[in-house]
């Protein structure tokens, strides 16, 4: 089972994915035959956005979409030194800012979703955690995204909102370049626990882990934006893009326990 499982982590959390539907007949954007739409977006929204990718392409014929995963400031930092990407989706408003102020700019700017956040712990549950608070308890193996990683500054948030941020940060043992990790490590018992958001326990995951749930006085509302960067070449295309995620795409996003985004920011 773990050696499935690994493949199954492995497997989703591939940096780039490739969505190629052949050029056919029918309406849709008007669009140069085999243009193709660069789409970065947050390691979180691996499963939501392999799904509305390949709908946009449907809806879209001749049009191929390239999404690339990874950490929102990684993704952020890409941009700022002149990748090709033609759409942002971030996990915080925060690397959306910096892309806008300190990249190539953005248009069409527009939270799409929300999410909140759970404790996972391997299924044995060998370090005996029933509470967030159990992650402060000396010896407590504890994995979280990196300072700065969205979900890692999330976590944080949320250990100071339960008053034990000293105590569990001396408990970490590995702080993970994003959130797939985090659920890697615990999944296969290299931590006792691991915060990381609701929406990661997907039915790949879920036999693997288990879930404590974060009360709503200590838990966080993470907000996510998406923009079409500026200066892209397929400017109407990546605004398309982001259209439809804030539409058809929203029912993607709702089957995977997505908020929407007024959930989180109102």
């Amino acid at each position: 089972m773990i050696r499935s499982f690994r493949r199954a982590v492995l497997g989703s959390v591939a940096l780039t994915v490739a969505l190629v539907v052949a050029p056919s007949c029918g309406g849709g954007l008007v669009e140069a035959p085999g243009a193709t739409l660069t789409v970065f977006a947050a390691a979180s929204l691996t499963e939501a956005f392999t799904t509305i990718g390949s709908d946009f392409e449907s809806a879209h014929p001749g049009v191929r979409v390239v999404l690339s995963f990874g950490p929102s400031d990684g993704l952020a930092g890409q941009i700022r030194e002149g990748a090709p990407a033609d759409v942002f989706a971030s996990a915080s408003p925060k690397w959306m800012d910096d892309v806008a102020a300190n990249g190539p700019g953005i248009t069409d700017r527009a939270d799409f979703a929300g999410n909140s956040l759970v404790v996972i712990l391997p299924v044995g549950n060998p370090g005996g955690v029933s509470s967030v608070q159990d992650l402060a308890r000396p010896g407590l193996k504890l994995v979280l995204a990196a300072p700065g990683v969205p979900a890692g500054d999330y976590a944080r948030q949320v250990l100071e909102h339960a008053r034990i941020a000293g105590s569990a940060e001396a408990n970490v043992v590995s702080n993970e370049e994003d959130v797939k990790g985090v659920v890697q490590k615990v999944a296969l018992g290299e931590a006792d626990a691991g915060i990381v958001y609701r929406t990661d326990v997907t039915s790949a995951v879920s036999p693997e882990v288990r879930v404590v749930d974060i009360p709503p006085g200590l838990n966080v509302l993470a907000v996510y934006p998406i923009a079409a960067v500026g200066g892209s070449p397929h400017q109407e295309l990546a605004e398309s893009f982001v259209a439809y995620v804030l539409g058809p795409g929203q029912s993607a996003l709702g089957a995977l326990g997505f908020l929407p985004a007024d959930a989180a920011s109102g």
